[in-house]
C-alpha cells in the first residue's frame, strides 16, 4: 500500500489548491484521517481514501454548558474548538507550566483532552499569555501554532480585551484614569520596579481603571482596570506605584495584612474578549467574582474586614 505526506493525499484530492494554503489546512487541525485531526504536512499516511477530510471552516466547539465545563477542582473549561480554549482557573494555581512543577491550568487542560471527542484529542495546548498563581480568572489558550501566533499577535497589538476587577487601599484622585509607567524587572524575573523612562531595559506599562465602587470606612476601592499592555504583575507594581496597592498582595503592598484582612492580591481577571483566529468573529467571556472577592465586598459594604470582624 502506498505511503505518502498527509499534504500530498490533500493536494491529490483538492488539486487546484495552492500548496501553501493546503498546508495552513492542515495546520488548523481542518483535515482529519478516519476522524482523528492530524497537524503535521509531512506526517506519512497510508491511502486514506474517502477517510481523508476537510472539515468545515466553522469551527465546531465543545459543549461546556452555560456556566463552563469543570475539569479540576480550580480549573473551569469556558470554551473550546480547534483553535482556541478559554479557561476559569481559581486562585492559588498556575496557569501555565513553570519551572516549579507544580499543576497548570494548561497541563490540567492536555491531560483531559484524551477524555473528550476524537476531534478534541490530539490538540495540544499552547501558551499565549498568563495570570498569576494568586490572581483569579479568565485567559486563553492557543490549541494549534497558526492560532497560536495569530493570538500572540493580539495581544502585541492590544486588541485582545483584557478586563480586571481589584479591590485596592485608597481612593484615586479621579474617577477614572491611565496609569502610564516604565518597569523593569529584578535580575531573577521575580519583581518589577517602575523607573524612569529610557532606563535601560525597562518597557512600557500602560493601565486604564475606573471607579466601581467606594467602601470608605474600610479606605478601600473597588476597580475595573484595562489592559493596554501586557507587562509580568503589571497591575499589582502600577496600582503600588500610584498609592493604591491591591489588598492583599504580599510582594506590592507595603502592608499587606493591614486594616483589611485577605490571603491573597484581590484581583480577578472577569472579561476576555478576542478575535477567533480562524473564523474571524469576536468572541467574549465573562468570569464572575469568586468566593472569596464576594466575601471580602460583603465584608466591605458591611463595614467589616474579610475575617468578619467589625471595624
Amino acid at each position: 500500500m502506498t505511503t505518502r505526506s498527509l499534504l500530498d493525499w490533500l493536494l491529490e484530492k483538492y488539486p487546484d489548491t495552492p500548496r501553501t494554503r493546503a498546508k495552513q489546512w492542515i495546520a488548523a487541525g481542518r483535515v482529519t484521517v478516519n476522524g482523528t485531526v492530524i497537524r503535521q504536512p509531512h506526517h506519512l499516511v497510508s491511502d486514506p481514501g474517502d477517510s481523508l477530510r476537510l472539515l468545515e471552516r466553522h469551527a465546531t466547539s465543545l459543549n461546556c454548558g452555560r456556566n463552563g465545563l469543570p475539569i479540576h477542582e480550580r480549573v473551569t473549561l469556558l470554551h473550546l474548538d480547534t483553535a482556541v480554549a478559554v479557561v476559569n482557573k481559581a486562585a492559588g494555581i498556575l496557569a501555565v507550566p513553570a519551572p516549579t512543577g507544580e499543576a497548570s491550568a494548561l497541563e490540567i487542560l492536555a491531560a483531559k483532552l484524551p477524555t473528550f471527542p476524537p476531534a478534541y484529542r490530539h490538540l495540544t495546548p499552547l501558551v499565549v499569555h498568563r495570570i498569576d498563581y494568586h490572581t483569579s480568572g479568565v485567559f486563553c489558550m492557543a490549541m494549534n501554532p497558526s492560532a497560536r501566533a495569530h493570538l500572540i499577535e493580539q495581544v502585541s497589538a492590544h486588541t485582545m480585551r483584557r478586563e480586571y476587577v481589584a479591590f485596592v487601599e485608597g481612593r484615586p484622585p479621579r474617577s477614572h484614569g491611565v496609569w502610564r509607567d516604565w518597569l523593569k524587572l529584578t535580575e531573577d524575573e521575580s519583581q518589577q520596579f517602575v523607573v524612569v523612562a529610557g532606563t535601560d531595559g525597562a518597557v512600557e506599562a500602560v493601565t486604564r481603571y475606573e471607579v466601581l465602587e467606594e467602601f470608605p470606612r474600610a479606605g478601600v476601592t473597588k476597580l475595573r482596570l484595562w489592559l493596554e499592555t501586557g507587562r509580568r504583575h503589571q497591575i499589582r507594581v502600577q496600582a503600588a506605584h500610584a498609592g493604591l496597592p491591591l489588598v492583599g498582595d504580599r510582594k506590592y503592598n507595603p502592608r499587606p495584612c493591614g486594616r483589611v484582612r485577605f490571603p491573597r492580591q484581590a484581583l480577578h481577571a472577569a472579561v476576555l474578549s478576542l478575535t477567533h483566529p480562524e473564523q474571524g468573529q469576536t468572541m467574549t467571556f465573562c468570569a464572575p467574582l469568586p468566593e472569596d472577592m464576594r466575601r471580602l465586598e460583603a465584608a466591605l459594604r458591611a463595614g467589616r474586614d474579610s475575617a468578619g470582624r467589625a471595624e
